[in-house]
């Protein structure tokens, strides 16, 4: 079984950049989905971004499409998010996810594996 570890987190001001990364132990992320997601106090756990870590095919979700981009690297193991253009609204507790197969990408339910969590904060 895959372990994930989230890194990167913190405060930023609108407007700035931070990269998230999801370093994987135990087994490579080879025939996984990886996926990010985020919970912010009060709301349900919203669908980010996806990478297929066979082929790097990305899906996005509309608000961050543009702003946020999923990448991996085999060598280490990690899928790293890098958020852009970050505004307020991006504050949330980020986490990675990973799944053997996944038909529907925005649903929680269907990834195995989580990390333990990054926060994200932006202020105004």
């Amino acid at each position: 079984q895959v372990q994930l570890v989230e890194s990167g987190g913190g405060l930023v001001q609108a407007g700035g950049s931070l990269r998230l990364s999801c370093t994987a132990s135990g087994r490579t992320f080879s025939t996984y989905f990886v996926g990010w997601f985020r919970q912010a106090p009060g709301k349900e756990r919203e669908f980010v971004a996806i990478i297929n870590w066979s082929n790097g095919g990305t899906t996005y979700a509309n608000s961050v499409k543009g702003r946020f981009t999923i990448s991996r690297d085999n060598a280490k193991n990690t899928v790293y998010l890098q958020m852009s253009t970050l505004k307020p609204e991006d504050t949330a507790v980020y986490y990675c996810a990973a799944a053997r197969s996944v038909v529907v990408a925005n649903n929680p339910y269907e990834y195995d594996v989580w990390g333990q969590g990054t926060q994200v904060t932006v202020s105004s």
